[in-house]
């Protein structure tokens, strides 16, 4: 069993990996979509389309990969080897260009459309492997290692890498121009680079925490674990706790696959990162020290603050287009997202049975991933079907996203009020002592 202080070694390969790690799925989750927009015009349903690939692909992998590893005893050797690949597939990103991709299939060919689909094969590709280093093996080494205790400290870590990855991100794409075919090209080489040399790193840095190995137990019974009927029955908060993070996940996904779009095309702020910047720092911070939060007060009282600060985001997003304005809200919406992250996330690893943590991150993924993945962009295409189009300076007609994607966000956590006030009777239901039944003499 895992000792409550941990040493440095463990902080350092938390921080890093989980950096890293949310610097790539930012370039997948934020800025793929970017890219086949404006590279290859892609419309709302195409985007939608990708999104919804993905984390189809990210929930199959991380089921599969992590019952294996699980069955194997071993997260180290998936965690590095799966970054190494992770790495390459996404330098292989910077072969998807109009002119080499034209060159192939000739002139009588559609190479936007084939260009746009070649991306979604390797964002596939991509997150079979991201997901098998970061989403199965590395959130079960993190479940393994730590403790109840101290779960909340290292699940706000966990939690603020995002933000500090978009950071990193908008700091790092301030040099490029994005309307240049030539800046993807470098920005994939960099990050997939990146991604691999610390997969290397990892073979040295991450300290083995060896699951029990379940070399005796049914490999395709360990997939199916999670989903039993009576492993739900015998887990019930744990299983409402990942449909209310469902319904958290899906509010998030109406509006971030564009994002940078809004701000970027929608309002006009080509200093969206200057502008950005202060708001992921503060956000950051309230996400570092929100996990501690979640150790001392608890699920419920860590919660409800954490939606009041989105859905006033939404609120500030949706009505006000100025700088100063959208900066509250960018920082209140960052701030509710993140510091949600960390407590349905310490909440699921809390409730997760001893033992099976590469069992249940299927189960996570399905419900943090999956099912977020799928309708949050659906809601988002359908908000914006009939949004206003400009035409691009190489011709294409491009949609224009609009706030009321903030609206629908806001109305998705009206849904999850609803559940959280189950989940919260759950809750108080098992803190209530059971009656002790009086003998008969």
């Amino acid at each position: 069993m895992a000792q409550d202080k941990k040493g440095s070694r463990f902080w350092l390969a938390l921080v890093i990996f989980s950096l890293v790690g949310q610097v790539a799925w930012i370039i997948e989750n934020m800025y793929l979509n970017v890219f086949i927009y404006k590279m290859f015009g892609a419309s709302a349903e195409q985007i939608s389309l990708m999104v919804g690939a993905s984390s189809v692909a990210a929930t199959v992998t991380t089921i599969l990969i992590g019952a294996l590893s699980d069955k194997v005893g071993k997260r180290k050797i998936f965690i590095s080897l799966g970054y190494i690949l992770w790495g390459i597939s996404i330098v292989a990103f910077a072969l998807v260009r109009e002119d080499t991709i034209g060159a192939i299939v000739g002139a009588g060919a559609s190479v936007s459309a084939v260009c746009i689909t070649l991306v979604i094969v390797l964002d596939c590709v991509m997150t079979f492997f991201g997901s098998s280093a970061n989403d199965a093996c590395f959130n079960a080494w993190l479940t393994d290692v730590t403790q109840q205790s101290g779960r909340g400290a290292a699940e706000g870590i966990n939690a603020m890498m995002p933000l500090v990855a978009i950071l990193v991100v908008f700091g790092g794409f301030m040099a490029f121009d994005l309307n240049q075919s030539g800046a993807w090209t470098a920005i994939f080489i960099i990050i997939g680079a990146v991604v691999l040399c610390i997969g290397v790193l990892g073979l040295f840095l991450i300290e083995e925490v060896t699951p029990e190995a379940q070399e005796n137990k049914n490999y395709f019974g360990n997939i199916i674990y999670g989903f039993r009927p009576s492993v739900m029955k015998q887990n019930p908060i744990l299983y409402v706790t990942l449909i209310a993070f469902a319904i958290f996940g899906i509010s998030i996904n109406v509006f971030m696959p564009y994002l940078i779009l809004y701000y970027d095309v929608a309002l006009g702020l080509s200093n969206y990162v200057l502008i950005m910047a202060p708001a992921v720092i503060l956000a950051s911070v309230v996400t570092f020290f929100w996990g501690r939060l979640y150790d001392k007060w608890g699920f419920e009282k860590s919660l409800v603050p954490t939606l009041v600060m989105l859905s006033l985001g939404y609120i500030v997003l949706y009505f006000f287009k100025n700088t100063v304005l959208v900066f509250i809200g960018s920082l209140l919406m960052m701030s509710g997202y993140l510091s949600g992250m960390a407590v349905f996330g310490a909440m699921v690893r809390d409730n997760t049975p001893e033992k099976k943590a590469g069992m249940f991150q299927g189960l996570r993924i399905v419900g943090q991933v999956l099912i977020p993945g799928i309708l949050g962009p659906m809601i988002s295409a359908f908000i914006l079907r009939d949004a206003d189009v400009v035409i691009g300076d190489d011709g294409m007609e491009q949609f224009i996203p609009n706030s009321n994607i903030f609206l629908g966000a806001l109305l998705v956590i009206v849904v999850l009020v609803l559940v959280l006030a189950l989940l919260f009777h759950l809750i108080k239901k098992s803190k209530t002592p059971m009656p002790i039944a009086e003998n008969d003499e």
